[in-house]
């Protein structure tokens, strides 16, 4: 539940009451940290395998604590965000299992990290599956921190250092929201660049420490 009150921008319904957006956002990094923690503890058992239980799982934990009616639970409302009219909510777990299976099959067929087009195949996989995500918008909230987990998950099955999109800041923001409209259009290519340049970034970080 969203109440609109003057003088603040937006509150919110949850396990602490109602709560306006600034005590929101440290909860929310708080919870981010939570579901990270969960994803390296089940990483230090092997591979993560992404299935529409672990996707739910992995939201409950983050968010669970805060929003216990509607995290780790797809989403029983119809949204709209932004631009995008995301599919009727009662198509959403056949959309998630259909989606892990497509990651599943694609993961299979990336080059191996030697072969010259490794990293543009790469990228080209972890925009497809961030997208895919969005736009099918499977929980009620946190769906965009839930998706650039779970490229941080593809990654880190994959060895790969996590990437980091800026998304925090008007301008990183603003890029990222394009880019996505832009694959919503179609077009990949500027999602894909976004994540191409997070990945090169992580790349120089890992070399430097």
């Amino acid at each position: 539940m969203t109440i609109k009150k003057q003088g603040e921008t937006s509150y919110k319904e949850t396990a602490f009451g109602i709560i306006p957006r600034s005590k929101l956002i440290p909860l929310e990094i708080a919870g981010i940290k939570r579901a990270w923690d969960f994803v390296l503890q089940k990483h230090q058992k092997g591979k993560i395998a992404i299935t529409p239980n672990f996707i739910k799982k992995a939201h409950q934990v983050g968010f669970g604590w805060i929003f216990p009616k509607t995290a780790g639970k797809f989403r029983q409302i119809e949204v709209t965000v932004s631009n995008h009219t995301p599919p009727k909510f009662y198509l959403v777990p056949q959309l998630i299992l259909n989606f892990c299976r497509d990651l599943e099959t694609r993961l299979k067929h990336l080059p191996t990290i030697e072969e010259s087009n490794f990293l543009d195949k790469l990228t080209e996989l972890l925009a497809w599956a961030q997208h895919r995500f969005l736009w099918i918008h499977p929980f009620q909230d946190y769906n965009g921190r839930l998706g650039r987990l779970l490229t941080n998950i593809i990654l880190l099955n994959l060895n790969l250092p996590p990437i980091e999109l800026q998304v925090e800041t008007k301008s990183g923001r603003q890029k990222y929201i394009k880019a996505l409209q832009m694959a919503d259009d179609g077009n990949l290519e500027k999602f894909k660049k976004l994540i191409e340049a997070a990945a090169q970034e992580a790349s120089k970080s890992l070399s430097k420490s």
